[in-house]
């Protein structure tokens, strides 16, 4: 499997990239990585130093790859935080080129807006660029429970309205959309859910609740829904091993009382994880 991965990276830590490429080589991807900042750590340490590249030097790398007659035998292309519109023009560039090549390749775009408790995190205009032109041209989207009401300007506190904004943003373009990081009128204060949909029906994969407070998670689950989604053509199977995965995760970090996720250190939990969870049909 090969994967056009144009995400953030920092040196220090794991998000972005950083959090995506080695659980996706771990189980046997090869991931084309195309980096769209270069920083020392994440910006959630409050000070960080490095450089934002520019729509145009992601494009050339882009181009360079294409050069190499890469396109054809690109199985999907997963793209994160978007820096700025270039970067997203680059992006979704890529992504209709690497489709015209290959027509099975997938695009899996994680509409990165912002969170519960730190609201709107990326520059303005980024959250219409997701919702006008990023997702409509996706197959699948993984928005986390925040960006999905920020979204379609909705609350989603039920199972109903979690599956009602699935459909409508189903109707937007992407035939597949995982919602992480909900929480509904059903969601038990020591769990966490995520529901997905695809096809007129939904799934949904509850885990228990980690004290644990990281960044990267929602970069690596969309990392791994994408492999699982096409490894296994199931939404509902990509959903229980996906998350089954990242519960290991979170689990070994928060034991460890790590500030970072243990990406290396739990790596045995990508491909065979301890607790294995299953999504069940709502």
């Amino acid at each position: 499997m090969n994967i056009l991965s144009i995400q953030s990276w920092v040196s220090y830590g794991h998000v972005g990239n950083a959090s995506a490429v080695f659980p996706l080589q771990r189980l046997g991807a090869d991931v084309w990585a195309v980096n769209t900042v270069q920083f020392s750590n994440h910006t959630g340490y409050g000070a960080w130093t490095g450089d934002v590249y520019s729509g145009a030097q992601v494009a050339r790398i882009i181009e360079g790859i294409e050069a190499r007659g890469a396109f054809p035998r690109c199985d999907a292309v997963l793209s994160g935080y978007m820096g700025d519109h270039s970067i997203g023009e680059a992006i979704l560039g890529a992504a209709h080129r690497v489709k015209a090549a290959n027509p099975n390749a997938l695009y899996c775009c994680d509409p990165v807006i912002g969170d519960d408790d730190t609201g709107d995190y990326v520059r303005p205009g980024i959250a219409d660029f997701m919702r006008d032109h990023a997702i409509p041209a996706a197959d699948i989207i993984t928005p986390n429970r925040y960006e999905v009401e920020r979204l379609l300007g909705t609350e989603v506190r039920t199972v109903a309205a979690a599956k009602a904004a699935i459909a409508t943003l189903q109707a937007k373009g992407p035939r597949t959309v995982l919602v992480t990081s909900l929480r509904t009128e059903a969601t038990p204060d020591n769990a966490m859910d995520m529901m997905v949909g695809e096809g007129g029906e939904y799934w949904l994969l509850r885990t228990p609740l980690e004290d644990v407070q990281v960044n990267g998670a929602g970069d690596a689950i969309s990392a791994l829904f994408l492999f699982h989604r096409i490894a296994t053509g199931s939404a509902a199977e990509a959903l229980s091993r996906a998350g089954s995965s990242i519960h290991g995760l979170l689990r070994r970090t928060a034991e460890a009382k790590s500030r970072e996720i243990l990406t290396v250190a739990a790596q045995e939990e990508f491909v065979n994880p301890t607790m294995r969870y299953t999504a069940t049909k709502v």
